[in-house]
């Protein structure tokens, strides 16, 4: 144990105001990491956070072959999933979800009034997003933002 620098290589704090919006991004909701390994050195998981805005929908998408587990800090998701995204649930501040490797689905924010705030914890380190082009039961709204990626117009 003498051998290792637990100073410099042990834990990390990674302030809330100094996310990377830098990974891969669906329409209708802003991802931003705390912990990778570009970060951190995190070699087994991804954590992050995501904000969808108030009234928005995602396009469905899924994550590969990797894990996916979402803590609502604020707000109320609405979670569809599916071949055709028919399946649906919703989950409150305190809840959690759980979404296996390659399940097509699609993130809502159930409430018109506040944006829904989540963090994300994924089981694998590739950033791995994968738009579908299929026709949602709830169709997506085009939300922009303007950050270091997305300048706008």
């Amino acid at each position: 144990m003498a051998d290792h620098d637990w100073r410099n290589n042990g834990v990390q704090v990674i302030p809330g105001d100094q996310l990377d919006s830098n990974t891969p991004q669906t329409p209708g909701m802003q991802r931003a990491a705390a912990i990778n390994n570009a970060r951190v050195g995190a070699e087994k998981l991804w954590a992050g956070t995501v904000v969808i805005e108030p009234n928005a929908k995602t396009g469905a998408h899924h994550h590969g072959h990797v894990e996916s587990v979402i803590y609502i800090v604020k707000g109320r998701a609405r979670m569809r999933w599916g071949e055709q995204l028919e399946y649906v649930a919703e989950a409150g501040p305190g809840d959690f979800i759980y979404v296996p490797p390659y399940v097509p689905h699609q993130e809502i924010n159930a409430l018109a009034g506040e944006p829904l705030e989540c963090v994300l914890v994924r089981s694998g380190q590739i950033p791995v997003v994968v738009n579908l082009d299929i026709e949602p039961i709830e169709p997506p709204e085009e939300v922009l933002w303007v950050d270091d990626i997305h300048k706008g117009d």
